[in-house]
């Protein structure tokens, strides 16, 4: 058992990106490939953590996507690979999480995801001090969601950068949207006060889900009423879903330089 940690007042300095306003994340270039590793060993630690602590032989579990979770996924293979767990079957949020894990050997569920899971471990782009989140920097919030919804427990594991005194200080909303009738729907966030981008990959073209969705990055600013804003977005046709995480957080797993901490949502005591 570990005891609760107040993330009031959460330190955020020595983040790697920065807000800017209707524009997502931009790399800060600022930041030496020496802070870079560093944030990078912080991920590593966490993820290395909530795998050590959360995932028994036995299970089934939830593998997360982004530059935090694919640290337990690699974790995991490498405890299933030496016997240390076994007969564990995993279930991805992504195809690229898919990929990763099969190359590394490890059991998965079928895409329709036959049976519930035991617990996820997962990252998050913005914790608050409820444990409400918001997620979808990677592009798989609506897998993420569906695997989150479908686990006894979700584990979130981030570097201490990621908590902040309200969702929406930090890091934009991703917005899900069907192509079809997308202005419409980038109309509505306008309306309810949001700024938007059309989220674009690499290639510049616009970025493309894995269920081939568009993603709009929208700048609410801190977010007042995150409860509020989640049921204006559920029920708008169009939408197919949205970043915030709201009460689906059973443990956040945070590392910083002075260690790995866990933080446990308000109403919940040990």
């Amino acid at each position: 058992m570990y005891p609760a940690v107040i993330v009031e007042n959460a330190a955020t300095t020595g983040r790697l990106a920065r807000r800017t306003s209707a524009q997502g994340w931009i790399k800060d270039m600022s930041e030496s490939p020496k802070a870079i590793d560093a944030v990078a060993a912080l991920k590593r630690e966490a993820a290395e953590y909530a795998v050590n602590h959360y995932f028994e032989s036995g299970m089934k579990v939830g593998l997360g996507t982004g530059s935090t979770a694919i640290w337990a996924v690699r974790y995991l293979a490498e405890l299933l690979r030496t016997g240390a767990r076994k007969d564990i079957v995993a279930f991805a949020t992504s195809k690229v999480t898919l990929q990763e894990a099969v190359q590394l050997g490890i059991p998965m569920l079928s895409e329709d995801l036959p049976s519930s899971l035991d617990v996820t471990i997962d990252g998050a782009d913005e914790v608050d001090p409820q444990l409400n989140l918001i997620k979808g920097g990677g592009g798989a919030l609506l897998r993420e969601k569906i695997v989150a919804q479908a686990s006894a427990k979700e584990i979130i594991v981030v570097d201490e950068s990621k908590l902040s005194p309200r969702l929406g200080t930090q890091h934009v909303l991703p917005v899900e949207v069907l192509p079809f009738g997308w202005h419409s729907q980038a109309r509505f966030i306008t309306e309810l006060g949001g700024k938007y981008v059309v989220r674009h990959a690499s290639d510049g073209r616009p970025y493309s889900t894995d269920q081939g969705n568009m993603i709009l990055d929208c700048d609410f600013g801190p977010i007042a009423e995150p409860v509020q804003l989640a049921e204006q977005l559920n029920n708008r046709a169009g939408i197919v879903e949205h970043g915030l995480f709201l009460g689906l957080a059973h443990v956040v797993i945070v590392s910083s330089s002075s260690g790995v901490r866990e933080i446990l949502p308000p109403s919940q005591n040990r």
